[in-house]
């Protein structure tokens, strides 16, 4: 027998959920609040009348977002448990607080991470309504324009709701698995190393650099990176990168 839905509110959000989860949903809603004040603080517009589906199985939101199951695929191992939720412009489709739990690995960070997970969509909904020329664009045409600026997209997700700074653990295992990561990070590493760029971007030209980059209408990658370091070349930046992706893995 399949569960009936009911509906949670707050100022911003309407959450629809299973009446298992509505405890659970009380205090996604806060922290999303608590988000879109920070993201209000950041972007020039932080979206409101968002609707939160809250899925109560992979399944069910793999029927409602056919996404989600092609990005789990193209992500790498390493993140591919992070991939549980997807956006649209006025809509956020993600697994309840108690699967994001089940999700989490044994190591320090994993759990912080996935509970956030609302909050990253969220933020990169608002990234998107900002910047239109990002995902999720699903116009006829689109997704060959937008593939190339998926790790800007879901990184600033990643970096605007503050998952960023429990992504070693899954770092230090990228680093061990698989090919070399590309600069600036492929779709397969958009997902987990997207922030990462972000961060190194936020900490030597601070935080209005990663908003004027989230900010620009998309042309090339790697020429929007040079203007966003005062004309450093992609290669000395893919190089202060790298160091910064070791040192996020050392620090594990």
């Amino acid at each position: 027998m399949t569960a009936s839905w009911v509906e949670t509110s707050s100022p911003a959000f309407r959450a629809r959920h299973t009446e298992a989860d509505a405890d659970d949903v009380v205090g996604l809603l806060e922290m999303l609040e608590g988000a879109r004040e920070r993201i209000a603080g950041a972007l020039p517009h932080a979206p409101a009348g968002i609707d939160v589906v809250v899925h109560a199985s992979a399944a069910q939101l793999s029927l409602a977002q056919p996404l989600v199951p092609v990005l789990r695929r193209l992500t790498t191992p390493a993140a591919r448990r992070y991939v549980a939720g997807w956006f649209t412009s006025r809509e956020i489709h993600v697994l309840a607080p108690r699967l994001l739990e089940e999700r989490a690995s044994r190591v320090s960070g994993s759990r912080d991470m996935l509970l956030l997970t609302p909050a990253a969509l969220y933020a990169g909904l608002a990234v998107a309504v900002a910047n239109p020329g990002l995902p999720p664009a699903l116009r006829p045409g689109a997704m060959r324009r937008i593939v190339p600026w998926a790790w800007l997209s879901l990184g600033a997700g990643q970096w605007l709701s503050g998952q960023t700074a429990h992504a070693r653990p899954a770092i230090t295992r990228r680093l061990r698995e698989g090919p070399r990561p590309a600069f600036p990070p492929g779709v397969r590493d958009a997902w987990l190393l997207g922030g990462s760029v972000l961060d190194l971007l936020s900490r030597e030209e601070g935080e209005r650099a990663v908003v004027r980059l989230v900010l620009e209408p998309p042309g090339d990658p790697r020429r929007a990176l040079e203007r966003a370091f005062r004309g450093r070349s992609t290669v000395h930046s893919e190089g202060a990168w790298r160091s910064h992706l070791a040192r996020l893995a050392g620090a594990h």
